[in-house]
């Protein structure tokens, strides 16, 4: 029976002309859901079952194989025909992609530049903006396409030059360092003869680098290059902000961008919680910002804006400083994130680095604070100039005075290579990233939250308990703000601050360095809300705001995470990344910590070195066109120099100098006394 089944089925050439059905195929493609028949079932059930099944999806078992494979063949040329035009286009943009790019990159470029002629047409001043980032865009990409293709010649034709440049450089060394010597002793002179104040803020800056030198772990393996360039870049970097005209108005247009970036915050947190709460309770007021920063910067991240950045910066640093790349790295991403977010550039390197080069990433992440955080603190109303100007300046520092402390005395796996790869995140696209930061940032407010919450009670428990020990021995208001303004007073006065601010200038270091620098500034908020309101500057013998170079100076010395809280972020974050070295980290933690609070000293001591005081216009001025409805600094500093020029004599009030050519001065002097006490009031 089953040769003759055979027989009836063997294939003949009439056959394979008009095809032939194989029901193990036929059941394959037409029943691809059922599973085959386990071993010694009937074959006749299976055939049942399979028949059902089909009845069952609506196809009508009685119509033929051939007819259904004709069905399927007609339907398969169809989508063949239909598809043929897609396939068609697919190939040729794979074939021509090159010319393609480069076509809808040219339209793009051209229609851009119809927009940047346009907008420079209208009006130029409001476009100065987009003419300096589209110079700075085009720059860099001139330079990239410049150094793809002519980089390698031009370095051919000048490497006869640079043979002749490295024979001379011994001795042009030396003669370039006196010059640059003598240049910044003429220049502090010249610049200091006028404010002879700024020695002070000189002599604490050497003071502290003497320090650092005398706390070194190898006095004798110091590498000096690194610790004059990065002084030296501080320094140029302090002085295009702080003293030249187009680094103070690019970075006041810096910080008032950001101010304004952020401000669209509130259109989140209002819907969310609301307007009462937005502006009047702290946490809804200023940690959304937070979220909103960490959730821009990942943005960032994912289109590689701040990858790109964060090499410029480090192949600046590493090529003027001779560090190696990973050290560099990090702490040139410490400008823009925090102390246990920068490492993860780095991540995959931290296990083979040495001492040094781990201390030198601490100390980067204890000198700088993170770009979302730093939001909070312009909400404040800090300078948010001088906040971007003390995070800038503070990388070339931090790794000088971390080469400083902790000096070279291994074999880095990691010197004279060229670069390293930065992983660009795991997200798919755009959204995804915004939304990952978004998420990321969850954990970070409610960190500070919790902390803020957590400081503030214990310097309460730590007020009272000390005002408990000191009402023992007759101590009146001992707190711990007392302590530290007592103790680093004359760390305070190094840095620049008067003597008569100095307390308060302490009371603020030592609430940063041993709770944190969030607490911090925002006492500084409070003065400087203070200073700007026009209030009197004693409040009996309470002191209730500082000079405005005083502000500048705390500014600068408070911007860096370093502080006791920190020690378990820190080890904490690198111990997750490498659990295998937890004990080098542990032993490098604390000299990273005493580095990272000098560098922020040293900052703000350079901004004691180059800070202008701001001049005040023509009293007379803006006496006749205010209405003395409310106070200002303006205010306040007008009316002290009216207060100065008066004479009260047998009951007759005179003024001296410009004032006595003001017909309104007696006007004037009677409006200053109604927010301002002097002994001329009495007149």
């Amino acid at each position: 029976k089953e040769l003759l089944e055979m027989e009836g089925n063997q294939i003949t050439l009439d056959s394979l002309e008009k095809g032939t059905d194989n029901p193990a195929f036929s059941f394959e493609v037409n029943f691809p859901s059922l599973p085959f028949p386990a071993q010694g079932a009937p074959v006749n059930d299976v055939f049942q079952g399979e028949k059902r099944h089909y009845e069952e999806c609506g196809g009508p078992w009685s119509e033929s194989q051939e007819e259904r494979r004709e069905g399927k063949g007609r339907l398969s040329s169809y989508c063949r025909k239909a598809l043929q035009p897609t396939s068609k286009a697919k190939h040729f943009c794979k074939a021509h992609a090159k010319v393609l790019r480069r076509v809808i990159l040219g339209l793009l470029g051209v229609a851009y530049l119809c927009y940047f002629i346009a907008a420079c047409y209208l009006n130029f001043q409001r476009a100065l903006a987009l003419v300096v980032i589209t110079a700075v865009v085009a720059f860099f990409i001139c330079w990239d396409i410049f150094k793809k293709h002519c980089g390698a010649k031009v370095l051919l034709l000048l490497r006869p030059v640079g043979k002749c440049f490295q024979k001379s450089w011994p001795w042009l060394k030396w003669l370039l360092w006196v010059a640059l010597l003598a240049g910044l002793i003429v220049w502090l002179v010249l610049d200091t003869g006028r404010n002879p104040e700024q020695l002070i803020s000189l002599g604490g800056f050497c003071f502290l680098v003497l320090f650092l030198f005398a706390c070194s772990k190898h006095h004798g393996a110091v590498s000096w290059r690194a610790v004059f360039w990065g002084l030296g870049l501080e320094f140029l970097l302090g002085l295009f902000v702080l003293r030249t005209t187009p680094g103070t108005q690019a970075f006041q247009w810096l910080g008032d961008q950001i101010q304004y970036f952020l401000s669209y915050t509130t259109a989140g947190s209002s819907f969310v919680f609301g307007n009462t709460l937005i502006e009047e309770v702290f946490a809804f007021q200023t940690l959304p910002i937070i979220v909103f920063f960490s959730c821009v910067m990942s943005i960032l991240y994912y289109l590689g804006v701040m990858q790109w950045l964060i090499l410029k910066i480090s192949w600046l640093l590493q090529v003027s400083m001779g560090t190696t790349p990973t050290e560099t790295l990090s702490v040139a991403g410490n400008i823009f994130v925090g102390q246990t977010e920068a490492p993860l550039l780095i991540r995959p390197y931290l296990a083979d680095m040495t001492l040094s080069e781990i201390h030198a990433v601490m100390t980067g992440g204890f000198s700088t604070i993170a770009g979302s955080v730093m939001g909070a603190y312009i909400s404040f109303g800090i300078d948010a100039a001088s906040l971007i100007a003390a995070s800038v300046m503070a990388a070339p520092c931090a790794l000088a005075m971390a080469k400083l402390v902790y000096p070279e005395v291994e074999e880095s796996k990691f010197k004279g290579k060229a670069s390293i790869r930065l992983s660009s995140g795991e997200e798919q696209n755009i959204l995804e990233a915004a939304s990952n930061g978004a998420a990321a940032s969850v954990g970070l407010v409610a960190n500070i939250a919790a902390n803020l919450i957590a400081f503030l009670a214990v310097l309460e428990f730590i007020n009272a308990a000390l005002r408990w020990f000191g009402e023992m021995v007759d101590i009146e208001g001992l707190t711990f703000q007392v302590i530290c303004s007592y103790v680093l007073m004359p760390v305070a006065f190094l840095m620049g601050a008067d003597w008569a601010d100095s307390p308060v200038v302490a009371e603020l270091l030592g609430i940063k360095i041993f709770l944190n620098e969030f607490v911090a500034y925002q006492q500084l908020a409070t003065y400087k809300k203070n200073r700007l309101m026009g209030l009197e500057e004693w409040d009996g013998n309470r002191k209730q705001w500082i000079s405005e170079r005083a502000e500048s100076i705390t500014t600068f010395a408070l911007c860096g995470f370093a502080n006791l809280s920190s020690i378990g972020i820190t080890l904490g974050g690198l111990a997750s990344m490498v659990p295998q070295r937890k004990g080098d980290f542990a032993a490098v933690v604390l000299r990273a910590l005493l580095t990272g609070i000098c560098v922020t000293m040293l900052n703000a001591c350079l901004a004691g070195l180059l800070h202008v005081p701001t001049k005040v216009g023509d009293c007379a001025v803006f006496f006749s066109t205010t209405n003395f409805s409310s106070t200002s600094y303006t205010m306040y500093t007008c009316c002290k120099q009216l207060f100065a020029s008066s004479v009260l004599q047998n009951g007759t009030l005179s003024f001296t100098g410009s004032w006595a050519e003001q017909a309104d001065s007696v006007l004037w002097l009677r409006e200053c006394c109604v927010y301002y006490n002097h002994t001329s009031c009495a007149g």
